[in-house]
């Protein structure tokens, strides 16, 4: 029996109907699949996250905003503290019982403050108590989550621990105290200074050594406290003393009620941690005692000078002598004799205390020497056997000029000891010649054979002995200021009198080294020759 045409078309039908629904299987079985592997995979994140907090120091929790608030979550790590999270989710123990007891007021009204406010994120650093009762820094960060009609759902958020970070903290600041206190009772004076050496910072002791308050100081120029010598020579090496790491100068403060202070500053750059200077800082020590005491030897030695230059015939004759420290080993000396007019220039090695009296020893042997007969040369060889005595195992050394000028005559005899030879410019012919002669300087060699010469002085001629603390002097940039910058000067002020050529010298240094102490004494004699009467 055949089947009809409907029947077959049936078929047919019910077949692609089967196809279909066989097709629709597939895919949800598919989609199936996909999402259950979705949901193990975000199963597997989730057990991840989990496993991350747990071992973290991190305390993650939600409470209801409802009243009272109920407290919904809290991770397990909650146990780093000593507590289970079971205890807080049933009540057992609530977050206000392991707060400190000194911080939980200040804790509540702080939440309080923060509800009332509308606040959604806030935060606060508290203390917490674990069950054994160790107190812990927490670092607590809470958001608000509301609904979308803007009403509170949940307070949700972190505890961090956060007490290493505050035991660092707790240490830097007592280091910072005590540093403080330290600088805050030191006798010594300290300054911070900004970039432009506006003071930011001063102890008490710089306070009371200037006699001004904290409100008087702070915001001022340094240079507002220095005396006029000093500011000048600050303003001059500025730039050369702000550029060097470390310096070490003297200076003169002045005090509120005018007194000049004398001080040593020990200065340096202050760095921040990238080794950028944002800074200066200076401790200065009053050395207003040190001084009295200096400058009574620098009295004593001064009054072993000369006063006033001699009365000689034919002869206008000065000198002056200044020293690197308050006393120094430079010295120069006018003695009449019976055979004329000897004047002596000498530079012990140094300079200081030592040396000043060394050189107070050297005159009084010249002095005693030089009143009794003899020619110069004698003199200079007894001179250096009684000096090689007093200088022997000290290392130092005495250069010597000694020039005598004799009455009857224009004749000056002179012998050199290992010092510069004197200079002399007639003015007529415009040429410097020099004294020169061999020898040692004395104390080096008590058998040293020394040369006597002379020369006939004509009127106009001028004789300058001066000591290397002149050429060698220094500007703020290094530069010397060279024999022929001296013998420049000579020339210019020929015609001048001797004591103004001494001064036109002894000035033109200092301006050359703006008022920076020299590194050596400074010395120098001029005798100007003119017509006997």
């Amino acid at each position: 029996m055949t089947r009809s045409t409907n029947d077959r078309d049936r078929i047919r039908e019910l077949e692609r109907e089967v196809a279909r629904l066989r097709g629709q299987l597939a895919m949800h079985d598919d989609s199936c699949r996909t999402w259950v592997d979705e949901f193990r995979e975000v199963e597997a994140r989730l057990r991840l996250a989990q496993a991350i907090v747990d071992n973290s120091p991190v305390v993650l929790f939600r409470r209801n905003a409802e009243d009272p608030p109920q407290l919904e979550y809290v991770s397990d790590n909650i146990g780093n503290y000593g507590y289970e999270a079971a205890d807080f989710l049933a009540g057992k123990v609530s977050f206000k019982d392991i707060v400190h007891p000194e911080d939980l007021e200040r804790f509540q009204q702080k939440v309080i403050r923060h509800t009332e406010d509308g606040d959604d994120v806030y935060t606060d650093e508290y203390r917490i108590l674990t069950r054994s009762g160790e107190e812990r820094w927490i670092a607590d960060r809470t958001v608000v989550v509301r609904d979308e009609e803007g009403n509170r759902l949940y307070h949700q958020g972190i505890l961090n621990d956060i007490t290493r970070r505050k035991q660092v903290e707790d240490e830097l600041r007592r280091a910072e105290e005590r540093q403080r206190r330290i600088i805050e009772t030191a006798a010594e004076g300290f300054l911070f200074m900004d970039l432009d050496l506006r003071i930011l910072d001063a102890n008490r002791s710089l306070l009371n050594m200037l006699g001004y308050t904290a409100d008087e100081v702070l915001g001022r120029s340094t240079y507002d406290f220095a005396a006029p010598g000093f500011k000048r020579y600050l303003y001059a090496n500025r730039d050369r003393l702000i550029a060097m790491e470390h310096r070490t100068f003297e200076g003169i403060l002045v005090a509120r009620d005018g007194r000049e202070v004398p001080v040593l500053i020990h200065g340096n750059i202050l760095r921040d941690e990238n080794g950028d200077p944002e800074g200066h800082v200076a401790f200065v020590s009053d050395l207003t005692g040190q001084k009295k005491a200096l400058q009574l030897a620098e009295e004593v030695q001064q009054s072993l000078l000369p006063s006033s230059a001699p009365e000689a015939n034919g002869l206008d004759i000065a000198g002056r002598s200044l020293s690197s420290a308050e006393v120094g080993g430079d010295y120069y000396d006018f003695v009449q004799s019976a055979e004329g007019l000897n004047v002596a220039v000498g530079d012990i090695s140094g300079h200081g205390v030592d040396a000043a009296l060394l050189m107070t020893s050297a005159r009084a042997f010249l002095r005693m020497r030089v009143l009794t007969p003899g020619t110069p040369v004698r003199i200079v060889r007894e001179m250096n056997r009684q000096l090689s005595e007093d200088l022997d195992g000290t290392g130092r050394f005495m250069t010597f000029f000694l020039i005598r000028f004799e009455d009857e005559s224009r004749t000056a005899r002179w012998v050199r000891a290992g010092h510069d030879p004197a200079l002399v410019y007639c003015p007529h012919c415009e040429r410097f010649t020099e004294l020169g002669g061999s020898g040692l300087p004395l104390g080096v060699d008590p058998d040293t054979e020394f040369e006597e010469s002379d020369t006939v002085i004509e009127p106009g001629q001028i004789i300058a002995i001066g000591t290397d603390g002149i050429w060698e002097a220094r500007s703020p940039s290094g530069e010397l200021f060279g024999k022929e910058r001296y013998r420049r000067l000579l020339r210019l002020h020929a015609t001048m009198s001797a004591t103004h050529i001494v001064d036109a010298v002894l000035e033109a240094v200092d301006e050359f080294t703006s008022g920076i102490r020299p590194d050596d004494d400074v010395t120098l004699v001029v005798v100007k020759s003119g017509e006997r009467a």
